[in-house]
């Protein structure tokens, strides 16, 4: 989520830059495909009011736990749950008191684990009044619908505290079973601190590390020494977590193991389809190109997705004859501030009700309302502007039936997306 200006100059920077710019530098570019979108035949599609009087929501999720139930993520500190379209009056978490809001800061992610049902405890990703940010779990209290604000267990801290923007804040647990989570670059222009090229920084990334494991009983700090269990300060929580054993960095000495995926610089929303496994990370550009990056089910880690070096598939730092970095992993699709300025991932649809719909990523940008059907028809990745709107799209979700949502920051307001008109 970025809410940066951009100005007409930057406008034209982008014609100057995209007309010069080399093939070799235009990977996979939707605005390129979209000669060959008639291949595919892109679903028509809605949206339906569905439930509202939130205050910017940024995530949406649930418990996979058979209640039906979707939760709500309010950026200032508040999780609330939505029943049969209702908001429920009452909050599920309420830590407004030790989260920082607004801009780009908040609370940013929920995740609950496997067996949500049986555990009664979830992941929260949140920016701390001191401008860090931190991944704490939570358990629930007597009644299912109201977690314990006491209950809190620091299990990452993530040191941010120069730069307001490029908090990431997406969590999800992966078909592994492992927690992912996604990190801006630490903020300011053009990764100012080149944390998202370093692996010794968390910035940048998305991570992957082992929450559930039983016995998993390591030391969290902000600096690490691995064994390879966390070893870090001097301050032993009752639970933390520990590094899966094929995560890709955990024999390199000069990496933090945590390391899933490098060279990102504000993956807003990220998602594993809940079918294949395959994981879809969009990530908000500079100032010319927002991408959506992909990673297979079969992975087993180490891409590097090119920022700061490359912004989409263009040159940035340098901004001409840039050499990609190893192991990089172009965009699948991308698209310049002619039509957006800060792309939101979404989710591949996987319910029964539109089989039309079925197997598509959507995804939208938060600038311009526009929402993207993706697809890869085994030619190719195509892209296709599937709806405008007048959102301000700050996050996509589902609920267990497989049904896709859309949020409105600005509104508070929860769309469900329908197919046809």
């Amino acid at each position: 989520m970025n809410t940066r200006k951009i100005n007409y100059i930057s406008l034209l920077m982008v014609c100057a830059i995209l007309c010069l710019a080399p093939v070799s530098n235009l990977i996979n570019s939707p605005d390129l495909a979209r000669s060959a979108a008639q291949q595919v035949s892109w679903p028509i599609i809605s949206i339906q009011a569905w439930a509202g009087n939130l205050e910017r929501p940024v995530t949406i999720t649930h418990p996979g736990d058979g209640s039906g139930r979707v939760f709500v993520v309010e950026q200032p500190g508040r999780i609330r749950i939505i029943e049969n379209g209702q908001v429920k009056p009452v909050p599920f978490l309420d830590i407004q008191g030790q989260v920082k809001c607004c801009r780009e800061e908040g609370l940013l992610g929920l995740a609950f684990p496997p067996q949500y049902a049986e555990k009664g405890h979830f992941y929260v990703y949140y920016t701390r009044l001191d401008g860090n940010n931190q991944v704490s779990r939570f358990h629930i209290s007597t009644d299912n619908d109201i977690a314990d604000p006491g209950s809190e267990e620091e299990i990452l801290f993530l040191h941010h505290p120069t730069y307001l923007n490029h908090n990431g804040g997406q969590l999800a647990f992966g078909p592994d079973g492992y927690l992912y989570i996604g990190t801006g670059d630490g903020g300011g222009g053009g990764d100012p601190d080149e944390n998202a090229q370093d692996l010794e920084s968390l910035l940048g990334k998305i991570l992957r590390i082992d929450v559930e494991s039983a016995g998993s009983t390591p030391i969290s700090g902000e600096f690490s020494f691995y064994f390879p269990l966390l070893i870090v300060g001097n301050d032993i929580p009752a639970k933390a977590y520990s590094i899966p054993p094929d995560n890709p960095f955990l024999n390199d000495a000069q990496a933090r193991p945590e390391i899933w995926a490098v060279g990102l610089r504000n993956p807003w929303r990220f998602s594993f389809d809940s079918a294949s496994g395959d994981l879809y990370i969009a990530d908000v550009g500079q100032n010319l190109r927002e991408e959506v990056n992909f990673q297979p089910a079969s992975s087993t880690g180490a891409e590097n997705y090119g920022w700061n070096i490359l912004e989409g598939s263009l040159c940035y730092s340098p901004s001409t004859s840039c050499v990609a970095p190893a192991n990089y992993t172009p965009p699948v699709a991308e698209y310049g501030h002619d039509l957006g300025c800060s792309v939101t991932g979404g989710e591949v649809y996987r319910g029964n009700q539109y089989p039309t719909l079925q197997g598509f990523y959507l995804y939208g940008d938060f600038c311009s309302g526009r929402i993207w059907g993706l697809a890869n028809e085994g030619s190719g990745w195509q892209s296709q502007e599937l709806l405008v709107s007048t959102l301000r799209i700050s996050t996509f979700g589902s609920d267990e039936d497989g049904n896709l949502y859309v949020a409105d920051l600005a509104t508070g307001q929860i769309y469900r997306i329908v197919v046809g008109h």
